[in-house]
C-alpha cells in the first residue's frame, strides 16, 4: 500500500521559513500568523532543540515590521466596506482576526465615514431600495432589512435603504 508521505516535523528554521512564506503571501495579523503555526504544529508535530515559540516569532515579526495589526485593520474595513457590509460585521472580521481594541477602534472611525457608501453598495449589489425593480412587499422588506442587519448595518440605515423607492436618489444627510 502506498500512502501519502508525510511531511517532516518542524524545527525553528522550518517554522520561521514557513511565517516568512505566509506573511510574505498573505496580508495578515498577529491573530492570523499565530493562527496558521499552531496549525502548522499541530497537522506537522515539532522536533525542534526548545519547545516551540510561536508567539516570540509573531512578535518578532511584528518588531521587524512584517506585520501591522493597525494596517491590516484599516486595510481589512475598507475592503469589506467596499463590499457592501457594516460596522458590526467589520468589527467581527478584526475581532476574530486577533485585532487588538485599539486598532479595531481605529478601523472603526473609518467606517463610520464610509457607513453611508458601504450601505449604497449594498442596496445595489442585493438590488434593494432605489435599486430594486419594483416596490417590495412587506415579507419581502423584512427580509431585506434582515440582509442589511446581517451585513452589519445599523437598522435605522437599513430601513431608510429599504424604503426607498426604486430609482429614488438618496441623500447621506436626510
Amino acid at each position: 500500500m502506498t500512502g501519502k508521505r508525510l511531511p517532516p516535523p518542524l524545527d525553528e528554521s522550518a517554522l520561521r521559513d514557513m511565517a516568512l512564506r505566509h506573511v510574505a503571501r498573505f496580508a495578515t495579523s498577529r491573530g492570523k500568523l499565530l493562527a496558521y503555526l499552531n496549525r502548522k504544529l499541530r497537522e506537522r508535530g515539532w522536533d525542534g532543540e526548545r519547545p516551540a515559540d510561536p508567539d516570540a516569532l509573531a512578535d518578532r515579526f511584528v518588531e521587524l515590521g512584517y506585520i501591522d495589526d493597525a494596517g491590516y485593520a484599516l486595510m481589512k474595513s475598507a475592503a469589506l466596506a467596499r463590499r457592501g457590509y457594516g460596522a458590526r460585521r467589520v468589527d467581527e472580521a478584526l475581532r476574530a482576526a486577533g485585532i487588538a481594541e485599539d486598532d479595531r477602534q481605529r478601523a472603526h472611525t473609518q467606517m463610520a465615514s464610509d457607513a453611508w457608501s458601504a450601505a449604497d453598495h449594498f442596496a445595489r449589489r442585493k438590488r434593494l431600495g432605489p435599486y430594486a425593480p419594483q416596490p417590495l412587499d412587506p415579507r419581502q422588506r423584512e427580509k431585506a432589512i434582515a440582509a442589511f442587519l446581517r451585513a452589519g448595518h445599523a437598522y435605522a440605515l437599513a430601513r431608510r435603504w429599504v424604503d426607498a423607492a426604486p430609482g429614488e436618489d438618496l441623500a447621506e444627510d436626510g
